[in-house]
Order: C-alpha cells, then structure tokens, then sequence
C-alpha cells in the first residue's frame, strides 16, 4: 500500500512538472500558429513618391496596353478623383485599404505613400528570346528607373517563363542597381515585379475566374470586364503583387507564413474578390448591364476591374470591395 501511494505521489509530481513546463513552453502547434499569424517583420515598406515603370515583354496590342496603364492611373485618387466621386466602388479606394498597413508601424516620420504611371519600354524583338529565368526577368526590370520605382515586367501570351503556369502567375523581388546607371554611382536597391500574360497558356490558372479552372468545381466563366481574359487576369495578379510589394518590399516587411513561402495582404486572401466566396466562386459582384462582365471596381476612362480582397491587418480577415 505504501509503495502504491509513493507512485502516486510521483506520478503526480511528475504530471505537476509536465504542466508548469506546458505553461511556460509553447507547444509545436502554438509555434506554428503563432508563425501563421500576421506580423510586421521590422523591414521597410515603400513609401514616399514611388513611380511605377511598365516594361513590355513581347508582342502586345495597343488595347492591353491601354487596359493595364488605367489599372496603374486609377490607383491614385488625386488622378481619378471625378470618377471615384461618382463611381464606387473605385480602385482608389480599393488601394486605400492598403494605408492601414502603414498606419500600425510606429515611425510617423515616413512619407505616405504615392503611385503614379512612370515610364513605358517597349521590347517586341524577344531580345531574350521566348523562354526565360529568373535573372532574365531580373534583367528586364533593371531597363526601368531605379530610385523610387517599382519596375513592372508584363510578358506577352507567347512567352514561357521559369514556373508560369506550374507554380505562379507572377512574382515580386527586390534587386540592386548597377553602379554604371546615371545615378552618380550610387546603387539603389528597388522593387521589381513581373506578371505573364496567361490567356493562351494557362488561363484556368492565372486568368480564374474568367475561364474555367483546372481543377475543382467547374462553374461557367464569368465575362471579363475588358473584353481581354489575358489582360483582366494580368491586372487581377499585378493587383495582388502590387499590394505584396508596397507592403512587403524587400521580404522584411508584413506577411505570415514562412520567410520563403509568404502569404502577403493580397495572397492572404486568394481567390476571394466578393463576400460570400468560397472555393470555385468568386464571391458576390457586379455585373455590367450591358455587357454581362463581372467586376468590383470602377478606374480610369470608365474601366471596370476584378480585384482580389485584401487582408486587413486590424480585423484579421479579408475585406473585399463588394
């Protein structure tokens, strides 16, 4: 009976251990949760007057040209401000939602942040060929300004780049500039992003939710607000980079998730662009009366525009237009 009890006692003193060392210990799952959290990872963000470059890569129609360069001239309001006073829900205010992110850090001192269209390069020739890589796209985005830009390389519908289709309809980086640019010598790290255009390779991929998807429930396309399912699926991507990339530069900066697989403000929140979305459908949006084109956002020059739900930092949850 005594040694009945003296186990007992251990037993008990041992599982008092085990416990004191769960409250102080987090546990793996509380690691992990804790990882896939939202945080700000002390880096800078993109603020200031920062003009965005478009570098074409390949052959595109002066049409969707014309459609990705509103997208970009919509997101200032100062630029579009009549037609955001009538026309809401706006791209303007879509971009607003990104400005909470930069009101949670405590420095004040930096400059809010101001997008315009900067320049345009034109590349029809293929001066690096039909098939690309990562330092190709890197190569590209260097074409444009370095200091206070984001440089955009857009590909055209016949060019393969490394993981298109496969694993990604777009990315984003940083790289620094050269010390032979007419910059005084100074080398300035910068923004870069690139998008294909994925009408004729992939578009139930990178072009959803106007084509059918390649996998999951196969619910009938929806109308692309432009006419162009390779540029609408263009613009619905850079959106989702643009947002990742002012908010997340350099990879210091807000995201969740491991450092080398990120979830940013727009990832977060893949494939939702209207309340009510669920896996295989897009959430609740409008509809054009006329055209029967599906959309969430008014732009420039009475463009319309699907663009995806951004997390909200302070609620923790996506937040969509519609």
């Amino acid at each position: 009976m005594a040694s009945f009890i003296q186990l007992l006692v251990i037993f008990s003193l041992l599982h008092l251990s085990l416990a004191t060392r769960q409250l102080s210990e987090p546990t793996k799952d509380e690691q992990e949760t804790e990882m896939y959290k939202f945080h700000y990872h002390n880096g800078p963000l993109l603020t200031g007057k920062i003009s965005i470059n478009l570098i074409w890569y390949g052959k595109f129609k002066p049409t969707q040209r014309a459609i990705i360069s509103d997208f970009i001239t919509s997101l200032s309001s100062s630029t579009s401000k009549s037609a955001a006073a009538i026309n809401q829900p706006s791209v303007a205010t879509w971009w607003e939602a990104t400005e909470k992110y930069f009101s949670l850090l405590k420095s004040k001192k930096a400059s809010p942040l101001f997008l315009s269209l900067g320049n345009q390069i034109l590349d029809e020739s293929y001066s690096l060929g039909k098939s690309l890589k990562d330092k190709h796209i890197k190569q590209l985005a260097a074409k444009g300004d370095k200091k206070n830009a984001i440089n955009i390389v857009l590909t055209a519908a016949d060019v393969a780049v490394e993981g298109f289709c496969s694993s990604r309809c777009g990315t984003h980086g940083s790289s620094l500039s050269s010390k032979n640019t007419p910059s005084k010598g100074k080398i300035y790290k910068f923004a870069y992003i690139w998008v294909g255009n994925s009408e004729t390779q992939c578009a139930g991929q990178c072009a959803w939710p106007f084509h059918q998807p390649i996998y999951g429930p196969q619910a009938p396309a929806l109308v692309a607000p432009n006419n162009d399912v390779g540029s609408d699926g263009m613009v619905m991507n850079l959106a989702s980079l643009l947002a990742g990339t002012v908010t997340n530069p350099f990879g210091n900066g807000y995201y969740q998730g491991p450092a080398d697989a990120p979830l940013e403000a727009a990832s977060a929140c893949t494939g939702v662009y209207g309340s009510g979305a669920y896996p295989g459908y897009a959430g609740n949006l409008l509809v054009d009366p006329t055209t029967g084109a599906s959309y969430n956002a008014h732009g420039a020059n009475g463009r319309k525009f699907l663009l995806p739900a951004l997390f909200d930092p302070s609620t923790s949850s996506c937040s969509t237009l519609v």
